[in-house]
């Protein structure tokens, strides 16, 4: 298993001390992913998946010590260095993917229900960042509050290479200091507007009531359910109305966007009204595009977690185990996510990651086909 990720996680400098290690860091991170890519939920999980795959597993991996039992794999990742990791884990993404200029990237927070230690505890949030073009999470940063991503977006944000990228975050990330630092990375942004930013809101709305738009796209989708939706872009490039315009850096344009959804069925309507702010000239229809893209980190990052990964009902506590097990994870993600994109069965039915564990598990040559990583 010389594979792409192990590669770049043999740069990590080990914590363990020397003279006390049975076990290689090979060995350690190897068995972890391939358990995990199998199904794999807990340490327990990983070790039985060593031992029931030792004869494999010894073809590839130094297993002199034997497989590491469930203790020395909570140990390892509950002290490992996460900032290490994660270094590792950016180096390997960065290998892999193509360019990402014009490329959406997501950022967004999730909450590891799993990580409260009691009652009275904080939840572990994993700041995440997700392409949707390429299928793959570039990077994480772990807050104890939701109210702390502010401060772990720029720490995301110095970890990804964004050069001519478009940075899209929910209204929690629309901060002067987060589109400063997109702008220095040479990226664009597209930040959502709500009430947390009053004044700023406040303008916009003004501005749409006021100003005929520069540029209109609607566009109309079929839902699930028997609903459809009709989405229509606006947007607006005379600044005038925005009394901040000159505090947040090289902002370009305003955007709103009007949903109408319908129930064919009750002939039901709902409307949803939103606002965004962007550094980028660009077309409405490219907007919604870029608008769209963003729920990717919601419905092919965080709904699959929980799923078919079950995130949220990790226990992991101890130490730096619930942010290092998320990280393992997500490099199984990728490398499930990226093995043959829209492979279809028999029947024409595409393989979701669920039933691309189950393959890896029953299938020795398809997971270390998949372990090899791929040229996004």
């Amino acid at each position: 298993m010389t594979s792409a990720p192990l590669t770049y996680f043999r740069g990590y400098k080990d914590h363990r001390m020397k003279r006390k290690q049975v076990h290689k860091l090979d060995t350690i991170i190897a068995i972890t992913l391939a358990a995990i890519i199998s199904g794999a939920e807990s340490w327990y999980d990983i070790e039985d998946f060593g031992i029931k795959k030792q004869r494999w597993l010894g073809q590839f991996l130094d297993l002199s010590g034997g497989i590491p039992s469930h203790d020395t794999f909570n140990r390892f990742f509950a002290k490992a260095d996460s900032a290490a990791l994660e270094q590792c884990f950016s180096e390997w993404v960065s290998s892999i993917a193509s360019t990402l200029n014009d490329r959406v990237i997501s950022i967004d927070g999730k909450c590891l229900r799993g990580s409260r230690v009691d009652s009275e505890g904080s939840f572990i949030h994993m700041v995440s960042a997700w392409c949707n073009e390429s299928n793959l999470v570039l990077g994480q940063q772990k807050v104890y509050e939701k109210s702390n991503e502010i401060t772990a977006i720029p720490k995301l944000l110095d970890a990804l290479f964004i050069d001519g990228a478009i940075i899209t975050i929910d209204a929690m990330g629309t901060q002067k200091e987060i589109a400063k630092k997109i702008i220095a990375g040479k990226g664009d942004y597209v930040l959502a507007v709500k009430g947390n930013q009053e004044f700023l809101e406040d303008d916009i709305k003004d501005a749409f009531k006021e100003v005929k738009a520069d540029d209109e796209y609607e566009a109309k989708v079929e839902l699930s359910h028997g609903r459809i939706e009709t989405r229509t872009t606006k947007v607006i490039h005379d600044l005038d109305w925005v009394c901040s315009r000159k505090e947040w850096q090289q902002l370009y344009c305003i955007i709103m966007v009007l949903s109408k959804r319908i129930d064919k069925k009750s002939g039901k309507q709902e409307d949803a009204v939103r606002y965004y702010i962007s550094s980028k000239n660009a077309s409405a229809e490219q907007f919604n595009s870029y608008i769209r893209s963003h729920w990717g980190i919601e419905n092919k990052l965080h709904w699959t977690l929980d799923v078919a990964f079950r995130e949220d009902q990790s226990k992991k506590r101890e130490g730096n185990a619930a942010q290092n097990f998320s990280l393992m994870t997500k490099v199984a993600l990728n490398l499930i996510k990226n093995h043959n994109p829209g492979e279809k069965d028999k029947g024409g039915t595409r393989i979701s990651a669920r039933r691309k564990r189950n393959m890896a598990a029953w299938d020795n040559d398809y997971l270390l086909e998949m372990i090899a990583g791929a040229k996004i």
